[in-house]
């Protein structure tokens, strides 16, 4: 049965659902508990499952997500929430220098069954310190796994599955998709979580992106049609690993491919989508590819500003008609 729900309900309906398959699942975050959650994940959790599962814990991001990865070695499935993605600077060490690596420095004797919740993105001017995006800082470790949920159905398949998982998984999830509606429907099979999806098909343009970008890239994709581009978005779904082969055969049958992302274009996820799209398909570009990001500066707090910082529809739109003469495909 599929119904219309909004993302945070398919979150929090996830982790209802692994929390009541499984004891040893459990949740750990400020204001987790008896407040619900800062984006209301957590909602109800607390009342049906005790405070013993639902953790409202101190300002101290370092030391709870450090307890969860101690909780994941002994057998326990820890999900941390990080009130936003900025707060994770402070937690670095645990995931990148414990969570990353133990598994590997143990010889695979300890698994990471751990997640770890960060909403995060530049949302409704809130200044350059909390709009921050980490894809860059934790693409680069080696031994996190990253999803990047973008619909109420993704967030509902990606957390189950994040939480099944034996890997270190990071679950970024942007703040102004948090009360976006979708479909949900609980019974179908869920893809693997890392596999991208193609949200819309097209024969001109592929326009590679993830997270609300992706969302924005869809709306553009319609708009475009109607100038004489027909683009296909490829929503990644997943940072690490990529899922190349699915961009990969959408650039071979398009020709021309357009990479969107929030975050800053210099050394940003972008960078690396564009850099690996190019090793693989350079023969099949019958035009550079190009690159549509935010600007290399911190999010500015003025509303007007901020929206100029960052991609938006008409943006994304110009972006890809510049890469034809005229508007029309070459």
């Amino acid at each position: 049965m599929t119904e219309e729900i909004p993302v945070w309900k398919a979150l929090n309906m996830a982790m209802d659902a692994e929390m009541a398959a499984d004891d040893s699942v459990f949740t750990l975050g400020e204001d987790v508990g008896l407040y619900g959650g800062s984006y209301r994940v957590t909602q109800d959790l607390y009342a049906r499952y005790g405070e013993w599962r639902v953790r409202d814990t101190p300002i101290s991001e370092g030391s709870f997500t450090g307890l969860a990865v101690g909780a994941a070695m002994v057998g326990m499935r820890p999900v941390v929430e990080i009130m936003t993605v900025n707060f994770a600077l402070l937690a670095l060490d645990a995931i990148i220098n414990m969570a990353a690596k133990i598994p590997f420095m143990s010889g695979g004797q300890f698994p990471m069954p751990l997640v770890v919740r960060m909403p995060g993105g530049v949302a409704k001017q809130l200044a350059a310190q909390h709009s921050q995006r980490l894809e860059h800082t934790l693409m680069n470790v080696a031994g996190l796994r990253i999803a990047v949920p973008a619909t109420p159905q993704d967030a509902w398949w990606q957390l189950r599955q994040a939480i099944r998982s034996n890997e270190a998984i990071v679950l970024l999830e942007h703040e102004l998709l948090y009360f976006s509606n979708g479909p949900l429907d609980t019974d179908l099979e869920p893809p693997p979580m890392h596999r991208a999806a193609v949200r819309r098909e097209g024969n001109d343009l592929t326009i590679v992106s993830y997270s609300r970008m992706a969302n924005l890239s869809l709306i553009a994709a319609e708009r475009l049609s109607a100038k004489g581009i027909d683009a296909e978005v490829i929503d990644l779904r997943s940072l690490s690993p990529i899922d190349w082969a699915a961009c990969v055969r959408s650039v071979q049958k398009t020709h021309h491919l357009l990479v969107v992302e929030e975050d800053c274009g210099f050394a940003g996820a972008g960078a690396e989508i564009a850099a690996g799209l190019a090793e693989r398909c350079f023969y099949d570009l019958d035009a550079p590819l190009s690159r549509h990001a935010g600007l290399d500066m911190p999010t500015p707090y003025n509303g007007t500003l901020e929206s100029a910082s960052i991609p938006t529809i008409t943006s994304i739109m110009a972006a890809a008609r510049q890469m034809f003469i005229a508007g029309e495909p070459s």
